[in-house]
Formats: C-alpha cells, sequence, structure tokens
C-alpha cells in the first residue's frame, strides 16, 4: 500500500468540486465520498477556508509580533488548535455563565498549550525542557492528561515561537495535539520495556506518525481522531474508547500482532468501540491505520458537529460494512480472521509501583495527585530519573508517570526519592485511581472546580478509609464532555450545579456508579435523581464504598456489587 491512500475520484479536491445538486437540497450527512463537499457547517467553512496546519505561520510572523487582539477570530476558535492552542477561561466566570456566555466572552488572552507525547515516550532531557518551559512561560503549569500529554496554562501567543523552537530542538511538538486532526498517538508505556509484554508496538506506531503528522492528507477530518495501539496483556491504553485501536493478541497460526477496533468513544453519546475480527500483523499495522482515518476522512458526517466523531459511521455501517469498505476501497486486499483479546491479567492497568523489565532491570510507576504537577516537580523527576534510571520515562493514559531501566539495587532509594516530591510509588488506592480533567479553573466548556476537588478528596478519602484497599476509579470531570472518562470509572462524578438543603445553587455532580474498561466494559449506572454537593462528595463516596464493604461477595468488584445493588445502597 502507498504511503498515502488514494481517495475517492469524489473526494480527490473537496475545497473546489461542486455538488450535483443544491445544498439546500442535501438529505446526507455532509460526506465527501457521497459528493457532499459545500460546507454545512461553520467549522467546515472555516476548514475550507484554510488548512489549521497553515496557521502557524501567521502565528510565527504576525500574531507573536502584534499580540492578541490581532488574531483573527477564525485562527483564534478554530486553526490555532491544530498547533495545540486554546484559549483558556478568563478568571472569575463561574459555572452557570459557561453555557451562556458567547464564545469571545470566555476567552481569556492566555492559551492552553498541549504537548503531545505519542506512547508517552520522553527522555529526561526532554523532560527538563517541558519542566523550564513550564516555569519561564507557563506561570509553572504543566498537567499530565490522560492521553499522556503534557498541558500548559497561561501562554501568551508572544511566546509561543520561543516554545515550538525548545520542543522542536528536543524532537518534541505541538502540531495537532487538538483540532480535527489525528491527536497523539497512545501507546503502552511500557512497551518493548515490559516483560509480559504480547508484542511491542513502537514501530508502528512509529511509521504512523511518520505518515500522517503535518500531512494535509489527514489535516482536515470530520472532528478528532483518537488512536491507540499496545502489546501489554494489561490493555492499558484504554482502547475500547478510541477511534481506532490496535490491541495485542497471539495468532494461534500467525503468532503475535494486533487485534482492531474502531469507533470508540465517550462525551455526550458514549459508545465503545468494536471489533473488526480483524487480526494485523506489526508491518502492516500502517496501512491499516491509514485505511481508516482515510475511510473517517471520506465517508465521516460533516453536516452536524455533533455526530461528526467516527462512532457514529461504526454505529450506522456495523463492524461487517466497515471492515468490507477498509478492505475493498482502501486496502485493496483481505485482512486475517483474528482472536479476542483476554481479559487483562491486573485490574489496575496503570503499571504503577516496581515491576521487572525484559532485561532484568526495573520499571517503577507513580502517581501524582489527579494528573497535577508543575515545572520544578518535572526538572525533579528527571534528576531522579537521571540518577537511577538510564534516563527515560513514560507518562501513562492514567494521569501517572514511570521511570524505567532501573537496577534492583536503586529500586528503594529511587522510590524514597519520589516520596520526598510527593509522588508515591506506593498510593492509596484513592491516589491510584483518581482522576479529573482542567475543570473550571482553566477550561471554557467546564461548569465546576475539578483539580482542586479531586487532590482534597484523596486526602479525606485516605484519613477517613485508611484500611481500604480495593481497586477503585473515581473520576471526577467539569462539565458533560468526559474529558476525564466519567462512563467508565466506579464513581464517575459529571459536574454540574446543584441545589443544597438550603436551596441555594451550588457546585455539585451527577454520579455514574459501576462504569469499566477491560473486565465487563461498560458505562456507569445512573441512580435516579441522585446529585451530590462538592461539599458532600467525600460523606458520599465513604458511604456508598463502606455499603460495597459490608454487602460484597468474596473477590467481587465494585462495578459487579454495583450491578446488583438496590438504589437506597447507592444514594
Amino acid at each position: 500500500m502507498a504511503a498515502t491512500p488514494q481517495k475517492p475520484a469524489a473526494a480527490q479536491q473537496p475545497a473546489t468540486a461542486t455538488p450535483r445538486r443544491k445544498a439546500s437540497r442535501h438529505r446526507g450527512e455532509g460526506q465527501w465520498a457521497a459528493g457532499h463537499f459545500t460546507p454545512l457547517n461553520g467549522n467546515e467553512q472555516v476548514k475550507k477556508d484554510d488548512d489549521g496546519l497553515n496557521v502557524r505561520t501567521r502565528i510565527e510572523t504576525i500574531y507573536s509580533k502584534r499580540g492578541f487582539d490581532s488574531i483573527d477570530p477564525s485562527d483564534l476558535r478554530g486553526r490555532m488548535r491544530w498547533w495545540g492552542l486554546y484559549t483558556q477561561r478568563k478568571p472569575g466566570i463561574d459555572g452557570g455563565k459557561t453555557a451562556i456566555l458567547e464564545p469571545e466572552e470566555l476567552d481569556d488572552s492566555y492559551f492552553m498549550l498541549r504537548v503531545r507525547i505519542d506512547g508517552g515516550a520522553l527522555t529526561t532531557r526532554q523532560l527538563r525542557v517541558i519542566g523550564e518551559i513550564s516555569q519561564e512561560f507557563a506561570r509553572g503549569t504543566a498537567d499530565i492528561t490522560d492521553r499522556q500529554n503534557v498541558q500548559y496554562h497561561w501562554i501568551r501567543i508572544e511566546d509561543v515561537p520561543e516554545i515550538w523552537n525548545r520542543l522542536e530542538a528536543v524532537g518534541l511538538s505541538t502540531v495537532t495535539a487538538c483540532g480535527d486532526t489525528p491527536r497523539v498517538m497512545i501507546g503502552s508505556p511500557v512497551a518493548g520495556i515490559a516483560e509480559d509484554e504480547i508484542i511491542d508496538g513502537t514501530p508502528a506506531l512509529e511509521e504512523m506518525k511518520r505518515r500522517v503528522l503535518g500531512n494535509k492528507a489527514y489535516s482536515n477530518l470530520p472532528r478528532k481522531f483518537k488512536t491507540a495501539i499496545s502489546g501489554s496483556p494489561v490493555l492499558d491504553v484504554v482502547h475500547e474508547i478510541n477511534d481506532v485501536a490496535f490491541v495485542g493478541v497471539e495468532h494461534p497460526e500467525h503468532g503475535p500482532g494486533f487485534d482492531l477496533w474502531v469507533g470508540g468513544g465517550l462525551s455526550t453519546n458514549p459508545k465503545l468501540g468494536v471489533r473488526l475480527n480483524a487480526w494485523v500483523p506489526i508491518e502492516d499495522v500502517p496501512d491499516v491505520y491509514e485505511g481508516v482515518i482515510s475511510i473517517f476522512r471520506d465517508y465521516g458526517y460533516r453536516r452536524l458537529r455533533n455526530r461528526a466523531r467516527l462512532k457514529f459511521l461504526v454505529a450506522d455501517w456495523g463492524a461487517e460494512k466497515f471492515r468490507q469498505v477498509l478492505e475493498d476501497e482502501y486496502l485493496k486486499r483481505k485482512l486475517t480472521d483474528g482472536p479476542a483479546p483476554a481479559e487483562p491479567v491486573s485490574r489496575w492497568r496503570d503499571h504503577i509501583g516496581v515491576h521487572r523489565q525484559k532485561d532484568g532491570r526495573f520499571y517503577v510507576g507513580f502517581a501524582p495527585r489527579v494528573g497535577r504537577v508543575d515545572g520544578t516537580t518535572l526538572t525533579k523527576i528527571a534528576d531522579v530519573a537521571e540518577a537511577h534510571g538510564s534516563g527515560r520515562v513514560r507518562t501513562t493514559v492514567e494521569q501517572k508517570m514511570i521511570i524505567l531501566d532501573v537496577e534492583e539495587s536503586q529500586v528503594e532509594s529511587l522510590v524514597e526519592s519520589l516520596e520526598a516530591l510527593d509522588l508515591s510509588a506506593r498510593p492509596s488506592p484513592f491516589r491510584r485511581g483518581t482522576m479529573a480533567c482542567t475543570g473550571i479553573e482553566f477550561c471554557k466548556l467546564a461548569i465546576v472546580e475539578t483539580k482542586a476537588r479531586g487532590a482534597s478528596l484523596i486526602d479525606e478519602l485516605e484519613r477517613r478509609m485508611p484500611e481500604f484497599d480495593e481497586p477503585i476509579t473515581i473520576n471526577l470531570n467539569g462539565c458533560p464532555n468526559a474529558c476525564a472518562r466519567i462512563q467508565v470509572a466506579d464513581i464517575g462524578l459529571k459536574g454540574q450545579l446543584v441545589l443544597n438543603d438550603r436551596g441555594e445553587q451550588v457546585e455539585g455532580y451527577q454520579v455514574h456508579l459501576g462504569g469499566a474498561l477491560g473486565l465487563e466494559a461498560g458505562f456507569g449506572r445512573k441512580v435516579r435523581g441522585l446529585k451530590v454537593t462538592a461539599d458532600e462528595l467525600p460523606d458520599y463516596i465513604e458511604r456508598v464504598l463502606g455499603r460495597f464493604q459490608a454487602e460484597r461477595e468474596d473477590g467481587e468488584r465494585f462495578a459487579s456489587w454495583v450491578g446488583r445493588a438496590s438504589e437506597e445502597a447507592l444514594s
């Protein structure tokens, strides 16, 4: 297969092609492959007017020199995302105004900037540069996301070119970290390292990056496109909720390769990905990846933005048709049938703790609080990693980090050094299992606070329930968009305004219970009318976990107990 798959003839020139009928008569979904090239919403018009990748030149030559007020609105709230830039929320705007105010009223003159870290792979040199940029340009901010990235805040447009220069000097980038593009490709953080690995997906991931990043054949997708690849038996890349995922499996005849999944995603209309029952050898993964992303580009829905994710196309087509189109129109050959992944070997999928590598050394995973770190801490982590390992670190999809290549004689010293930084390699279940999105502190979509709330919740639950030792995930989200994966957490908390017992409107959460990935994947249960104020949150979680402990059967997981518990027990 060629590096760039051929578009269907009708999709060769979407910016200039003329539909056969007037746009007003179209009853389709805005699919290019169906001849519907006329932009059908404002986002499509912005992308037709100019490719988002082109905005970098304007940032470097105009906006960074003339300042925030010089930025064209279509670049500010559209194309700048192609280079990882979003305006952050103006301070002092409460959550009740999130859905009322116009975008320009919510915009601050500072940016969030997302650094893509494909596969979570970093050197200590790269980590130190990330930390230095945080300290110099981002007021110390540097959150680890649940897609292995690092996010800065308080970025001035004047500083962006210099930040890019420093990142790119060490092999990092912000290209297509946001926007309707191939976002960061998440991968097993212990690829090529773990003793129990089925197959190392790193060569495929690197080739996928080479083919699509910065390639204008893939820079105008209907919406964002999320990718995962892992050969780990712990299923460590949340493959069920990505647009495309390659999951390590052992084929009974052909050996190790990947099981192909498509169409996963959360947000306000969550769907789990579906298997195409296809086994893909590692050398074919990049071709198959390009085929899937090309289907999305050509057949994806562009008329309505809220139906533009791949999951809607997959739901309408079904797995059989999707595989047929992939084989017949893009790969020009049949895929091999293959087995499903085995159940994960661990209920934790974050690699926290001390683990032996295949070379006899060890890797050590550790937990910040809800992904919140700062530039100073990151530079200290680089120092610790260099002192105890080989200079390789990783980020995970659970907002955690890992130091690789530690000699056995250095393990305890490393663990102690991390503890001194408040980075635990032996965390409580609450610290290990709690995640939070950006929240109202910086996000324009948020309704409630999340990061500080999550950190304080960890402390309170550790104090109240010091003997609790079951795997438990508690995910806090500031709005309905599920960036923190609330629907697939044991306890998912969707931020909204609620009434307290005095009838006052305060920050609170709708509760989702019993969601899961890996083992019996499914979405959490919503108890009718169950909403909890932020102040009541520790009481509520202590109460429901206490009932779980009292009522659970031997070895029963929290999600399984939720499935059979009464609404009274969950309230």
